[in-house]
């Protein structure tokens, strides 16, 4: 079973970041690159995307243009097992950052800072007394206020080998009403997520630009994603989909990465050609039009 791949959204700087966040973490690597092929928005043979893992956590960073910004509404949680690994990870993330909540003492952390890199993505860095770990963290507000554990409920009734780990709620005597979520733990397809309820009425949202890359097997499973993420949602283009809370997902199946690069070119832009036209992927679709030639 593949994981869920947090896919962030790049100008033309996705090799860089990939780069820069691969020198700062612990068990990390840069695992593949893609290339466009022609009729998709960049120049040809152009660096598409670079797939990459941090503690782990596989990711991929996208050259997708500039077409969406980042927002803190999806950060990265970062645990740290020491205080000098939380100032280590801080001092370098920093450089050129912006500085969202000051490292220091909280009353839910001994060592805990909030920040937004050079490239645009947010992290919050925290000493966890735990192995060196990223988790995606989601922020709801504005109309998704009071929404966190309706939204977990929602997401891991969908992805198989998933459950809501632990789940803290706000007391009468703090600024949150009681019922919001101050910090969550959920797991979908055994990979842990973040989630958490803001009062505060940001200026920013969930955009496609960073959104979760959902491995699909069979037709079967694209099928059944597709329909119960897009409810009161929007469908896009490619597998791509916002949720009834604004979260981007792709339904993409397993075989569209072999056929897109294969070593035939006449067949890899039948592929995308066909691609281009879908909304949800079809994998007999794409299959046809890989042996057209």
């Amino acid at each position: 079973m593949s994981k869920i791949t947090p896919y962030i959204w790049f100008d033309d700087q996705a090799e860089e970041a990939a780069k820069f966040y691969v020198s700062i973490f612990k068990n990390s690597k840069i695992d593949d690159k893609s290339f466009y092929a022609e009729g998709l928005p960049k120049p040809k043979d152009s660096l598409m995307s670079v797939s990459f893992q941090l503690c782990g956590q596989e990711f991929v960073a996208l050259n997708g243009g500039p077409y969406f910004t980042i927002t803190p509404a999806i950060s990265f949680f970062v645990n740290c097992e020491t205080p000098d690994e939380v100032e280590n990870i801080w001092q370098l993330i920093s450089e050129d950052g912006i500085v969202l909540m000051e490292l220091g003492e909280y009353p839910f952390s001994k060592k805990f800072g909030w920040l937004q890199d050079k490239f645009g993505v947010t992290w919050q860095i925290n000493l966890s007394n735990q192995k060196q770990s990223i988790y995606p963290a989601l922020m709801f507000f504005g109309d998704n206020y009071r929404k966190a554990q309706e939204a977990m409920n929602f997401y891991t009734s969908i992805f198989e080998d998933s459950k809501i780990d632990s789940i803290e709620f706000y007391n009468d005597d703090e600024v949150e009403t009681k019922e919001s979520v101050k910090s969550a733990i959920f797991m979908l397809r055994s990979q842990n997520f973040m989630a958490m309820d803001s009062c505060i009425n940001h200026e920013f949202t969930f955009t496609p630009a960073i959104s979760f890359f959902v491995d699909c097997e069979t037709q079967e499973q694209i099928d059944d994603f597709w329909q119960k993420l897009s409810y009161e949602g929007k469908k896009g283009q490619c597998g791509w989909l916002e949720d009834k809370y604004g979260v981007s997902w792709q339904i993409v199946p397993s075989v569209l990465g072999q056929l897109l690069t294969s070593a035939d070119e006449e067949r890899a832009q039948k592929v995308t050609d066909a691609m281009l036209k879908m909304n949800k992927l079809d994998i007999d679709t794409l299959k046809r039009a890989y042996d057209q030639v």
